[in-house]
């Protein structure tokens, strides 16, 4: 496999057709400008980013649909996971129409793993590490997100100096960049590069104290 260059110049365009007309016909009739413009690329640089960051996986570009009431069976952005699998503490990369947008934590967490992340958090030294590494990427312009209860865990005193936190069943932190020549170019490479490192206290701290589920 070539190394990364950039993707494709159509695939900017190609997300911004499919949003216009999600259908198989589009999808058929622009196919190629998929596998050349998107595809390839993605493959390329996760392959180039694997020694640093560990295997990477592109997401099946088809919607599951069994249970949605948005039946578009295509997605509209090319999404991959580097480092782990899907409930894992991993890295993530997407292009789209939007541009670029890279994220890390773990996006799905199984009832063991909250328990883990929510002893974690409530001890003053490890939960103390992850309050400063998420302030750290706050500053640099990071969003925060995660499934958040509305209200506190059981057990959980309402003056408890890391609440919100607790009140997380998954974590992530995410940011994003609108569409320029960057991405046609090899420099989308290094940008990826330069910020998934700066995720990686995160996905450090979270594969150390929640860990993969135990099931």
């Amino acid at each position: 496999m070539m190394g990364f260059t950039g993707f494709g110049e159509h695939a900017v365009d190609f997300y911004d057709g499919l949003e216009a007309d999600n259908s198989k016909a589009y999808w058929t009739d622009h196919k190629d400008t998929y596998d050349q413009d998107v595809r390839a690329p993605m493959l390329a640089m996760l392959a180039e980013l694997e020694e640093e960051f560990g295997a990477g996986k592109l997401f099946r570009p088809y919607r599951d649909v069994r249970f949605s009431h948005d039946k578009s069976p295509y997605k509209t952005a090319a999404g991959a996971l580097a480092g782990g699998e899907l409930g894992e503490s991993t890295y993530y990369v997407q292009i789209s129409a939007n541009g670029l947008m890279l994220a890390g934590g773990c996006y799905r967490l199984a009832t063991d793993q909250v328990a883990r992340y929510r002893t974690a958090v409530a001890e003053d030294r490890r939960g103390g590490e992850l309050v400063k590494v998420l302030a750290k990427l706050t500053k640099a312009g990071w969003s925060v997100q995660g499934d958040v209860m509305k209200t506190r865990p059981r057990g959980v005193e309402a003056d408890h100096p890391r609440l919100d936190l607790l009140r997380h069943r998954s974590l992530h932190a995410s940011r994003a960049w609108e569409p320029g020549d960057y991405l046609h170019e090899r420099e989308c490479l290094t940008r990826v590069r330069k910020h998934w490192r700066a995720l990686a206290p995160l996905t450090a701290w979270l594969a150390d104290h929640v860990g993969p589920p135990s099931g």
